[in-house]
């Protein structure tokens, strides 16, 4: 797996595409309750283990889950600081559209101003 920085583009892009599948994002809304087994895990979703087993392992290389062995049983559990660069992305893409609506609403008013 390639290391990238925690608030590089690559990060970035990396938990993103592992949130775009519907069921990555049930698996971390599921974690986000408590650890869970990959078998606990599995039983929502109508998958066979290994493809399963490949989400994990998407979320975990984004490092949104983490993972643990104990004996025969994996149990994962949610990592929410790798949330963060999409946290920020996402404020950043708020206050540019909050500020470009200002900037409408004002010309808006501006135009319909009477003339003096």
């Amino acid at each position: 797996m390639q290391t990238v920085q925690p608030s590089s583009p690559a990060r970035l892009d990396a938990v993103l595409l592992a949130l775009a599948h519907t069921t990555r994002r049930g698996v971390v809304e599921r974690l986000g309750r408590g650890p869970a087994s990959v078998s606990e895990l599995a039983a929502s979703y109508d998958l066979a283990l290994p493809s399963f087993v490949q989400h994990l392992r998407v979320l975990e290389d984004a490092g949104i889950v983490t993972s643990r062995k104990s004996g025969r049983v994996r149990t994962y559990a949610l990592a929410p600081q790798a949330l963060k660069p999409v946290e920020g992305w996402l404020a950043e893409q708020r206050d540019l559209w909050t500020r470009r609506l200002d900037q409408l609403d004002h010309y808006l008013l501006y135009i319909q101003e009477p003339d003096e």
